[in-house]
Formats: C-alpha cells, structure tokens, sequence
C-alpha cells in the first residue's frame, strides 16, 4: 500500500513539474509595441508589390495580419492616447494634439498602459514620438522622446533607434517589459524641416547637408512606378509626393527590422508579444483626420511566439486601436483597474477587447461593430465626428457639418494639395475623385455601403429605403457614446444637462435650431 501511494505522490509531482515546466516560460512575457507615424498599406503585406518592404512582411509571417483593423481617432496625439489608454479621445481628455499651442491633455485620473503595467512590476520603455501628456498620466521609466531629444535622432535616425533598443535590453533587469518604439517615419516634413523634402526622405541620405544614417541603405522609387490610391489624384506632382512616402517608409522598415534584430539578439524574440500598427491615417486627401476608410484603417500585424497556428494568416475580424491596451493586459494577465475619471458612479469600462483569442487555433471573429471619436486635430481645427462601422455599412456623423471642414498645416504644404488647390483656382483638371466643395462641405449624417462602395461616394444616409439602417445604427452609436460618457452626445442638435435637477436622470434638451432633436432622457 505504501509502495502504492509512493508511486501516486510521484506521479503527481512529475504532473505538477510537468505543468510548471510548460507554465513557466508565460510567466516571463513581454511586449513590444510598434507604431508607424501616419503609415497605411503600403507594404507587401497589404499587397503593394511596388514598395519593398521585407521587414514588416517577415513580421507577419510571424503573427496574424489584420485586413479590418481601425483608429478610433483619425489624429495623431489623440489616437496614441486611445492606444495607451484604452479609451476614445472624447474619455480620457485628449480632444487634439499635445504640442505647442494645441495643449490638449488627457484627465489627470485616467489610467494609462504605461501607468497600470509599472504598478504591476512590468519594466516600461519609449523610444521616439510620445505625443501625449501629462507625464503622471503617461509615465515610462525609460524614455527617449520628442520631450528630451530631436524627434528626428529617435523617431527617424534607425541607427540611433538601434542602440537606443539596445542599451534598453542591455540593462540588468530581470523584470518583464514593456517597449513602445514609436517612428516619427513616414510622417511628412514639409512643414517643419522642408530642406529634407515632404516626407524626410532625404535625412540621413548621406548627400551634402542631408547627415547621414549608417544603418540605411535608401530605396529611391520612380514616379511612374508608385501605385497612386483611388482617393488621391493621379497627376506628376502627387505621383513625386507618393514616391517620396514610398522611400521614408523603406527607412521604417529598416527601422522595423532592426529593432527585431535587436530583441532577437537580446534573446527575447520568443517570449515577446509583437505590435504593429500605426496611429491614423497616410497624410493624404480624405486620409489623415477624416473618418473615410483612408483615414481610419489601420495596418496591424499581432505576433505571438506562443501560439503559432495563425502565423502568416491574415483575418477579416474588425478590430480598433482600442483593442491594444485589453490585448497587453490580457498578454501580462493583469486585470484592467476600477477606477472613475470625473465622478465616483461613472466607474471607466473599456469598450475594446483582447485580439488574443484570434491568434489561437480556433479564433472566434464575434464582434460586429466598431467606433471612432474625433474633436480636433490642431487647434483651430474644430469638426467634431463620430462614427460606427461594421463589416457592411459606416455611419458617420458630422457635428459641425456647416463648417468647412479643416485643413491642417502640414497637409496644406505638401505637394499634393498644393496641386490640388492650384489645378482648381486655374480651372485645369484636378484627376480627383472628389471637388474641394464637396470636400469641405459634407453632410451631418453619411451613410455608405462598404462593400458595394468602397470608395465612400454614394451617402446613402437620406435615401428613404436606408432610413432604417440608418435609425440602427445611429442607435448602435448614441449607445456607446453613453457608454463612453460622451460630452458631445447631445450634440449639434441640443444640450446635455446631468446635473442639478437633472443630476438623477440625465437629459438631451433641444436648442430648437432646426436639426431635429427632441428631449431625451438618457
């Protein structure tokens, strides 16, 4: 009998080291996060066959690619705050961008990624663009920003980003982490640092004035050879403008590869949870800070070295930027914090989810909807949006719809939309899609059918046979608007009350200024 029970505490033992032994590996995990600074699908991931780029397409042979996957803010601080907080731009405080005069900051209360994973005894790191702000809020022990160097030494010079990952490896710290690399590329620079063409693509090319990035070997593209997107036009100067984009995003991509040599070297690559994404949309007509599709979709690759049964796969499930921070928690198995912004019984939920499930051998591809938020994107900027998509159908609505909409700096300088202005005050050919007035003059509602219009031309929104998708939708939307405490939810048609006599039951009251709102209790 004894002999009996020594054989079964033996087993059982070899069970539980067995299980430890398998266990143990996740116990140690880390993340690292990449985001490319207004990139979109031009990459052989996505199927350009023009621009090479070998690095992210190694990458994704290594993980899922997602071909739905969308910003909740088509702006660049806002967006980095939804990705280290989890929440729209409208909830945590962000409403535009962080430098300069704009100032926006994100509420003191809100609890971000970097916060909640230092608390919990993850090491955090940041090398490049951080763009956001305050620092209790966004807080990382190891950090090379916009806020302590050149944004163009750490979010463009590869080499610099190299050594900068490096010595962050090099460090004795046995802790798990979490490294956010955040490329200023392929952002333009027409604005701010002309001398180095539109998109940079000439810093660090070696040639007179220009300094030199060791570790880049530039790929020069020629304008007949780009693939010019149905929403920009095709002329000679926005074929130069996209080769120019083509040759920065060469320079992420050798970026992308370094940094991944670097974690491998460090012996990581195969405890690592791998992120890549960008935050908005490329810097192009109805790109960047519009919520069309080429403003909103966003590449994204998820590489897990744990489960590799979708490994060079790609999946058509929706996914938002908002899914980052429920990923990585998920990831480190941290639960996400209670914790209210503004008063004690609007306890914070996050709306997005962990993509982990579609990485494993059975993905479930659930979800049906998704939501975009967007206030400002500089300052003088004003053109509030919200947006819900699903597979078939996008509702967008424009708050301030009797406004132009915005046109930012750094756009109105780039080759492109100078074109564009020029061709139309001329009265010459735009070979556009779309006419500045319709461009800037658009309807509060907006209504499309993705699949039969991918191109977003065809408003369906007051057509009477689609008022019923419409009403559904915009139902879908004033819900989670509610549920991400929305202060523009009453808007442009009337005004919220929650307080006072309305502190209990909280109202939409009508302005009576002709857009059809009546009172609505929410």
């Amino acid at each position: 009998m004894k002999f009996y029970c020594f054989v079964y505490v033996l087993l059982l033992l070899i069970v539980i080291s067995t299980r430890t032994l398998s266990v143990a590996p996740l116990i140690h995990k880390n993340v690292l996060l990449i985001v490319a600074d207004d990139a979109g699908f031009e990459s052989g991931v996505y199927n350009n066959k023009v621009c090479k780029t070998p690095n992210l397409d190694r990458l994704a042979d290594r993980g899922l690619t997602f071909d739905h996957a969308f910003t909740s803010v088509s702006s660049c601080s806002p967006s980095r705050s939804a990705i280290l907080t989890g929440l729209p731009q409208h909830q945590n405080g962000m409403y535009g961008l962080h430098q300069d005069v704009h100032h926006f900051n994100s509420f003191d209360k809100v609890r971000s990624l970097p916060l909640i994973l230092s608390q919990a005894g993850v090491r955090t790191g940041i090398i490049g663009k951080k763009h956001v702000g305050p620092e209790a809020v966004y807080p990382f022990e190891f950090a090379y920003t916009e806020e302590n160097n050149s944004i163009l030494q750490v979010g463009r010079n590869i080499t610099r980003i190299k050594h900068l990952v490096r010595e962050f490896f090099l460090a004795d710290d046995t802790r798990p982490f979490f490294l956010y690399v955040a490329f200023h590329d392929p952002h333009r620079c027409g604005h701010t640092h002309p001398e180095y063409g539109s998109f940079c693509e000439k810093f660090g090319n070696g040639e007179p004035g220009m300094g030199l990035i060791e570790d880049w070997k530039p790929v020069l593209y020629s304008p007949n050879d780009v693939i010019v997107p149905y929403f920009v036009p095709d002329t000679p100067a926005a074929r130069q403008d996209i080769a120019a984009q083509y040759t920065t995003i060469s320079r992420l991509d050798q970026g992308v590869g370094l940094v991944l040599h670097e974690l491998q070297t460090a012996g990581h690559l195969n405890d690592t949870l791998i992120i890549y994404t960008s935050d908005n949309g490329i810097p192009f007509p109805s790109g960047r800070t519009n919520f069309y599709d080429p403003g909103v979709a966003e590449p994204l690759i998820v590489a897990s070295p744990i489960d590799r049964s979708q490994w060079g796969h790609s999946t058509s499930a929706l996914a938002s930027t908002t899914d980052i921070l429920p990923t990585v928690l998920d990831w480190f198995q941290i639960p996400f914090p209670t914790y209210y912004i503004h008063k004690k019984n609007d306890t914070v939920h996050l709306t997005g989810r962990s993509l982990l499930p579609l990485l494993g051998s059975f993905p479930e591809e659930d979800r049906w909807s998704i939501y975009a938020s967007h206030n400002l994107h500089e300052v003088t900027m004003y053109y509030p949006m919200r947006a819900v998509r699903l597979l078939q159908y996008k509702l967008i609505h424009n708050l301030n719809y009797l406004m132009p909409f915005g046109i930012d700096q750094d756009f109105y300088v780039s080759p492109t939309f100078q074109d564009i202005l020029n061709r139309t005050k001329s009265g010459k050919e735009t070979h556009w899609y779309k006419t500045l007035q319709n461009y800037y003059y658009r309807k509060q509602w907006e209504l499309y059918d993705i699949q039969k219009d991918p191109t977003e031309l065809n408003n369906l929104a007051y057509k009477p046979e689609f008022m019923g998708v419409r009403k559904k939708l915009a139902g879908f939307l004033h819900d989670w608007q509610k549920a991400t405490f929305d202060p523009w939810i009453c808007a442009p048609g009337g005004v919220l009350e929650n307080a006072g006599a309305f502190k209990e039951h909280p109202a939409c009251l009508p302005l009576e200024n002709n857009l059809g709102i009546e009172k609505t209790e929410l």
